[in-house]
């Protein structure tokens, strides 16, 4: 998904009157309670912003589950090594009740944990939770509203501006590289080993020569325009706070404090 599209929906959210500080201050205060709280309760807060996003916001559920599916991807990708362990067959009996299903292989013994499909369980909960904090933040709140609270905030100048050139060349990398790799893969460029090696390393290449390039066209044409050192962009916008929504969001947070104290509590 580009730059431009992430833009669209944020600007177009439904959400988008409300000011930025209270979803960003939502989003934050969803984050920890996410790091503090138990898998349920992890579980609970993505359904809970899947609703605030694609309902409230009105995001596409599409397009909202599509960006998830990376989050799965990647937790799908570390669930071999949180799950399969191999030992030495001397050491069985040592580690046998974590044993779920396995096979002797030579002098070895591959089997499932069940610790480690407990931790792959818990890992996934938190990976989705967070995400689904991450893309609330993303397509309700426009870039430059996140960098405009950063500014009045404190936050320096410098590292604001990195922010805005770092979020608009990496879509522009993306956006590059998607080109030359549909280009090259149209003439047949990965059909071998040997052509996927050097369809690569053309690609490499070529997508260092034009980020450099479009470096260069960007600093011209800011110096054009008479840039000075600092990005402004206005804002005219005028938000509307709402009482609905401040209830329902302390509301759902409270409960869901609760609820992590009280999975504490059972523990203890």
């Amino acid at each position: 998904m580009s730059s431009l599209q992430i833009d669209t929906l944020a600007y177009s959210s439904r959400l988008r009157q409300l000011p930025p500080e209270h979803k960003l201050l939502f989003a934050i205060a969803l984050l920890l309670i996410t790091y503090a709280a138990d898998a349920p309760v992890q579980l609970l807060v993505a359904v809970w912003l899947s609703i605030w996003t694609v309902v409230y916001a009105g995001i596409p559920t599409s397009v909202y589950f599509r960006l998830l599916s990376i989050t799965t991807a990647f937790w799908l990708t570390s669930l071999p090594a949180l799950m399969v362990n191999e030992i030495d067959l001397s050491v069985l009996p040592s580690v046998q009740t974590d044993v779920f299903q396995g096979f002797t292989w030579e002098n070895y013994y591959i089997y499932l944990s069940h610790r480690g499909i407990q931790q792959a369980g818990e890992l996934g909960a938190r990976a989705i939770a967070s995400t689904s904090c991450i893309y609330f933040v993303i397509l309700t709140v426009p870039f430059t509203e996140i960098l405009n609270v950063l500014r009045r905030i404190g936050c320096p100048e410098l590292l604001v501006e990195l922010m805005m050139l770092m979020y608009r060349f990496i879509f522009v990398l993306l956006q590059t590289a998607n080109q030359i790799w549909t280009a090259q893969q149209s003439r047949g460029g990965y059909r071998t080993r040997k052509l996927w090696l050097k369809s690569l390393g053309l690609l490499i290449g070529q997508l260092l020569r034009r980020t450099l390039e479009n470096y260069r066209q960007v600093s011209l044409t800011l110096t054009s325009r008479g840039f000075t050192g600092n990005f402004r962009v206005c804002h005219s916008r005028q938000y509307r706070s709402s009482r609905r929504y401040s209830f329902e969001a302390l509301l759902g947070c409270a409960i869901l404090l609760i609820l992590t104290g009280w999975n504490y509590a059972i523990r203890i």
